[in-house]
């Protein structure tokens, strides 16, 4: 046991300048404990015991926490070496990805096994070597003929079905934090296969069409988690293809021309100072690491006893062989554990995966945390271990090759000067990394030659966007996800305005963006104008959808809702970028499309259901939807607000194999409904679905009868649960029920009130959605005294209060609603104009700022254009305008006036 001194001083320490440590251990004062004790061992014990949860995820994070936690502080200490530090969290990832593969596996099977299921760890992980904030990137393999899975589930849907569980299992942050970033870029040729690879296809891969990077990585490949032995063998059958025994002069180069791209590769300052990166930087932790790996590959098809996975277990076994001498070794070893405590002390500050020295306090901060006398006594350490490594480093692997460029036509060269970058030759460079062959989209002679084309318009047009390089990176993304693209290349060149098209769903809107990345083939919609038109009915929609699914089951149901409405949304996004349509119109057919793949869902699962529980006769599910769903005005980023009711008697039993009785039936199915839309299949996920708007909220039962819906409205709603009623419309249902239901909520909504009661309670409730739910800038329309929360209360409170009131005031689309108030004299002229002002701010927003920020220059302008101003300083103004016209007529209607202190927010 350390000297309690020891582990107190290493607690301070971490309470003064590491706010993620000082956060744990405020949350784990029992650990605190054994920590402040020196009972290190007793501590790492202690976290993982929080590992033994019923939730798996959340057992999972809490065990992450804990060990962290302990491993910071005892290495902080002193008391656990470099060595100790990287094998526990080494372990725990492994462990972590055992279970969630036991886990992704038995909740669809129900059986406890990983037969079948692989996942070997490359990188830090496989070398036994992580660090604090440390992706994992495993590559998961399955075999068809040994997969666990259900009888009529295909092993292929299967096997990607337990990759994107085990992927949100793990990455997925939540209350409780995460567990590991997930990183599965390294599988075989990943810009063309799922996330997880047969077998068979990954042996042929490697023996016939792997890349020199792919050998290299896999000198620390390991059977990590999953069925270990299936791993072991394939690792096995691999062997030659890692360790070449006859090693040709090309393929020397090609694995010598990869060290070139570590310097090139690099951005940021070429020695230690603020902003130099310690593991890519010159002389940092890469360049320790790539020597090993280099001199390994060269000599270990010949020599057995290199073939060791970890970075100092590799420079001693080539000091030995006498690839490397005694003291170079040293030098690189001592440097790389120095190399990797440093990395550590800056991941330990705030749990962020960096490798770059902070400036100023910062890096006084992490100085401190580290135990030395200032921040420019780290840049001096740091600059002594960069200097001695670098020069052995260019001892060793010489002047490194130039990367070998697959052979291609001369290039066009790229313009000389692109106002917008901020370094034309950094932008060259990377560009010229990208015709190294690691892309399959430029591997051929056509590919290069139409790429070289297109290359300077595309980075002029990159360099006019509000962040060049983000669009730079975004563009890579696409290139390695896309399995061919010289038609799009060519099209580009020719299309103008196709480019700026592209350029504008890469850098105007992230969820464009992403979605892009994520599916190259949605590039077929930059290319169709025919796409590029609103959408028809909910009717058509819906049968474009059915007709999408390539086998008639319910799983391809699932895949074909969210392939083709991930289209139709994205091309929706497309058009309010490029002001092809408004964004009033946008939203209006967001709901279309959400409530056709609703509708599909529901016949879905209730044929599905029925299978094992038969039907229920007399009786039927009906869905409400409430809020912007039941409204009929969507944004991109909009959860579907629903209710589930069903008609006849509830003590009714199906007729099924397995009978239930009509509530529990109803509640199964609706849950099968939720899940159908927002639980992702092999096409993503799709919809957030928030049920907490039905009776009783979420301590009530998902799904009740509509008697007891209506005896609940007319007896024991809130007033806010009437104003939501007034936004409710029937999206599922037959016209009997759903004629019920209108007319059900349609008398609750005309009953009479007191008037004084009812503005009392309407005036608390935006008092205490003010207090609760601060605005989160001058954009956000929505809660800003003025904005849309008040023209909604404003609207329900009229139709609340009562009167002779048309049947179109109750309309649940406020298009409607306020018109028919305007016209009855309850509302001025301006009210109309002013909300679809804020409403396609809104739906714009939600697309151009998704965070809730200002949006930068460029997407400003197209979000003025978007709502039909001028320019943003006019949208502004417009909007400053329309709120004090808001204030006004709550003044005037409500008899509160709302201060200035309230309209603003700071």
């Amino acid at each position: 046991m350390t000297d309690p001194a020891q582990w107190n001083d290493a607690i301070k320490r971490a309470r003064a300048h590491a706010p993620f440590l000082a956060r744990a251990l405020d949350r784990l004062p029992e650990l605190e404990g054994l920590l402040s004790q020196g009972e290190g061992e007793a501590a790492l014990a202690f976290a993982h015991q929080r590992g033994v949860h019923e939730d798996t995820g959340a057992g999972l994070r809490r065990e992450r926490l804990a060990l962290a936690t302990a491993l910071a502080i005892g290495d902080l200490a002193g008391a656990f070496a470099l060595p100790r530090v990287m094998t526990e969290l080494t372990r725990f990832a492994d462990t972590a990805l055992d279970t969630a593969i036991r886990t992704a596996i038995a909740e669809r099977t129900g059986e406890e096994t990983t037969a079948g299921f692989i996942a070997l760890a490359l990188g830090k992980q496989g070398a036994g070597e992580l660090n604090y904030s440390s992706d994992i990137d495993p590559v998961l393999l399955y075999d068809p003929d040994t997969l666990p899975r259900r009888a009529k589930d295909d092993p292929g849907e299967a096997a990607q079905r337990y990759a994107r569980r085990i992927v949100q299992l793990l990455s997925e942050s939540t209350a409780e934090g995460y567990v590991l970033r997930v990183d599965l870029r390294l599988r075989p040729a990943s810009e063309i296969s799922p996330p997880a690879v047969r077998r068979a296809m990954a042996v042929e891969h490697y023996q016939s069409a792997a890349l020199p990077w792919e050998r290299a990585a896999f000198t620390r490949a390991r059977a990590a988690a999953g069925d270990i032995a299936a791993g072991e063998a394939f690792l096995e059958e691999i062997k030659p293809f890692i360790w070449r025994y006859n090693l040709d002069f090309g393929t020397r180069e090609e694995i010598l021309s990869l060290t070139a791209r570590i310097r090139d590769s690099h951005e940021g300052p070429g020695e230690a100072a603020p902003g130099f990166n310690i593991k890519k930087g010159r002389g940092g932790i890469r360049e320790i690491e790539f020597t090993a790996q280099t001199l390994q590959l060269i000599h270990g098809g010949r020599d057995p006893l290199l073939r060791v996975r970890g970075t100092r277990a590799a420079l001693d076994a080539l000091a030995r062989a006498g690839r490397i001498a005694p003291g170079q070794a040293r030098i690189l070893g001592e440097n790389y554990d120095r190399l990797r405590v440093i990395e550590h002390r800056l991941q330990m500050v705030n749990d962020r995966q960096t490798h770059e020295l902070p400036a100023g306090e910062a890096l006084e901060n992490v100085a401190l945390l580290d135990g030395l006398a200032s921040g420019e006594a780290l840049l001096q350490e740091v600059r002594e271990l960069t200097e001695s490594t670098s020069c052995v480093y260019e001892a060793l692997i010489g002047e490194p090759a130039p990367a070998k460029p697959v052979p291609r036509p001369a290039e066009k060269s790229v313009p000389a000067e692109l106002p917008g970058f901020d370094n034309t030759e950094e932008v060259a460079a990377r560009i010229a990394q990208w015709r190294d062959g690691r892309f399959q989209t430029l591997r051929s002679d056509q590919a290069l030659t139409a790429f070289d084309e297109l290359a300077p318009a595309l980075l002029k047009a990159f360099a006019k966007s509000d962040d060049p390089m983000r669009a730079l990176t975004r563009w890579e993304s696409l290139l390695e996800r896309a399995p061919s693209a010289i038609r799009l290349f060519r099209l580009l060149n020719a299309r103008p305005d196709l480019l700026d098209r592209l350029v504008g769903a890469l850098t105007l809107a992230p969820t464009l963006a992403d979605e892009l990345a994520r599916r190259p083939e949605l590039l077929d919609i930059l290319l169709d104008n025919d796409a590029l038109e609103l959408p028809g009915s909910v009717e058509e929609i819906a049968m474009r959808l059915a007709r999408s699914a390539e086998r008639d089951d319910y799983e391809a149901l699932l895949d074909a809702i969210r392939l083709v409405t991930g289209e139709l949304r994205f091309a929706l996004g497309i058009q309010l970028i490029e002001g092809l349509a408004d964004p009033l119109g946008v939203g209006a057919a967001l709901s279309r499309i959400a409530e056709a793949g609703l509708q599909l869902a529901v016949q879905g699962a209730q044929a599905e259901f029925a299978k094992s529980h038969g039907r229920i006769e007399d009786s039927e599910l009906l869905v409400l939807g409430l809020g912007r769903f039941g409204g009929g005005a969507l944004t991109h980023a909009s959860d579907l607000d629903v209710v589930y009711l069903f008609t006849g008697d509830f003590a009714a039993q199906s007729d099924g194999e397995r009978s239930l009785s009509a509530t529990h039936y109803y509640n199964r199915l609706a849950s099968r409904v939720t899940a159908a839309l927002s639980v992702p299949t092999a096409q993503g996920a799709l919809y957030e679905i928030d049920t907490r708007l039905r009776p009783q909220g979420a301590q009530g039962p998902l799904t009740v009868s509509c008697e007891a819906f209506e005896r609940y409205q007319r007896e024991t709603a809130w007033t806010w649960e009437h104003m939501a009623l007034s936004r409710a419309r029937v999206l599922v249902g037959s016209d009997a029920g759903t004629q019920a239901i209108e007319t059900i909520m349609r008398q609750v909504l005309r009953r009479e009130r007191d008037e004084a009661a009812l503005r009392a309670e309407v005036l608390d409730m935006r008092r205490q959605i003010a207090e609760h739910k601060q605005p989160q800038g001058v954009l956000d329309v929505k809660r800003l005294r003025g904005g849309l929360v008040d023209f909604e209360f404003l609207v329900h409170y009229l139709q609340l209060r009562g009167g002779d009131l048309p049947e179109e005031a109750f309309s649940p689309d406020l298009g409607t609603t306020i018109p028919a108030l305007i016209k009855a004299g309850l509302l001025p002229e301006h009210f109309r104009p002013d909300y679809d002002l804020m409403t396609r701010m809104l739906v714009s927003l939600r697309l151009l700022a998704p965070a809730g920020t200002e949006p930068p220059a460029c997407a400003a302008e197209v979000l003025a254009k978007s709502c039909g101003v001028d320019d943003y300083d006019a949208l502004l103004r417009s909007l400053g305008q329309a709120r004090q016209r808001v204030r006004g007529v709550w003044t005037e209607i409500l008899g509160e006036t709302i201060a200035d202190s309230e309209t603003e927010h700071e």
